[in-house]
């Protein structure tokens, strides 16, 4: 799941009781203040959640242990979850989670926002070329729809989950934002981009007394993906397909 939280706006006990019911098992935070995070901790253990009472508070909430680190970027970092999957002949497969808020082009003096935002897609198109192979996904408040050039650029290392289940639907992807809690939502700025991963659902979900809808991605590892990485493998997922 990711979600901007409105500064505080979006009810703390609403969300994690949202969290809980859904059954997730990584939440990325944009917009978190103190206690959005304490009771998003209580739903999720692992992790590292950074509270701020200026738009700029994050955090990655997961089920069980990984390591989390920062990817430095201008105005706002990025958060990075280094997730493992032990496998049972003793194989690790990793993914990577990347959490994003891009500065809003409409805050600030524009010359300011607008070099704000070149800088962050420069140091996200960096970390992502840096290991083009790694399996990751990148959600988080990207303020940039389908038309923008924040979003093209990232798209072209990246498969956009919404667009993928979709198409698999025959539907548009729902959009994620409006400028209020009971508004409509407008515009799709809220996004999950992947790479080395099956997107198998994609749900837009209400968030009470928030801006923003949050999004959760369903996602799998291909078994020809744990093949190539753990041959080994290779006799046991055989076998499971068979008993089943």
């Amino acid at each position: 799941m990711s979600a901007n939280l409105w500064n505080g706006g979006a009810d703390p006990a609403a969300f994690a009781e949202l969290v809980a019911r859904l059954d997730v098992d990584a939440v990325a935070t944009q917009e978190m203040t103190g206690a959005q995070a304490e009771a998003l901790g209580r739903a999720l253990p692992h992790g590292k959640l950074e509270p701020a009472e200026d738009y700029k508070g994050m955090g990655i909430a997961l089920r069980e242990p990984a390591r989390v680190h920062r990817v430095a970027l201008p105005y706002r970092d990025a958060q990075v979850a280094d997730i493992q999957w032990r496998l049972p002949t003793g194989g690790c497969l990793e993914l990577e989670l990347l959490n994003v808020h891009i500065q809003a082009p409409h805050n600030g003096p524009t010359w300011r926002s607008i070099a704000r935002r070149r800088g962050q897609l420069r140091g996200l198109v960096r970390h992502i070329e840096a290991a083009p192979q790694r399996r990751r996904v990148l959600v988080g408040d990207l303020n940039a729809t389908p038309v923008w050039p924040m979003y093209r650029r990232l798209t072209a290392h990246l498969t956009d989950a919404a667009v993928a289940a979709a198409q698999r639907r025959g539907v548009a992807p729902r959009p994620t934002w409006g400028p209020w809690p009971s508004a409509p939502r407008l515009l799709r700025i809220d996004h999950a981009l992947v790479h080395g991963v099956a997107v198998e659902d994609f749900r837009v979900v209400d968030l009470i007394g928030g801006d923003h809808s949050a999004i959760v991605v369903d996602l799998a590892v291909p078994i020809a993906a744990i093949e190539d990485a753990h041959p080994k493998e290779r006799m046991r997922v055989k076998t499971a397909a068979s008993a089943d």
